[in-house]
């Protein structure tokens, strides 16, 4: 089932559209930067879909900061192999991240390039806004 908040209506489409074009994709998601999640595709448990979340978000901020120390670089994907597939996370907008859990058979740069391709149509639209913590009341 897709997830369908007033935030998401209009972007689990987009993910739903992902993992029907790319062969062996499983599941998609857009989270924000700090894991919380945006959208999912069909079939993925909202459970799950907020564990891929957290850890998608976990993973993106690593290779950020890996890339700012060692490649004084932005990173453009991370990708983790394991065992039954792939996990591919990229940038995908300001504040927001694609998430995208392949079986072993995904051609690789096919992933990628429909992922970016994604990006690049609507990145602009797939943005979080920036969080301020909370004042206290005095």
């Amino acid at each position: 089932m897709t997830e369908k908040t007033a935030a998401t209506v209009d972007l689990a489409w987009l993910v739903d559209d992902l993992v029907h074009r790319v062969v062996e994709a499983r599941y998609a998601i857009i989270l924000s930067t700090d894991g919380l999640l945006i959208a999912t595709s069909a079939g993925l448990a909202k459970a799950d879909a907020e564990h891929l979340a957290a850890a998608a978000a976990g993973l993106s901020s690593l290779a950020r900061g890996a890339g700012r120390h060692f490649g004084d670089s932005v990173v453009r994907r991370t990708m983790i192999e394991f065992g039954t597939g792939y996990l591919f996370v990229t940038s995908a907008g300001n504040g927001a991240c694609l998430a995208v859990v392949c079986g072993s058979d995904i051609d690789v740069g096919v992933a990628a390039y429909e992922m970016e391709m994604l990006v690049v149509r609507v990145g602009q639209y797939i943005t979080t806004p920036v969080r301020q913590p909370a004042t206290a009341q005095g």
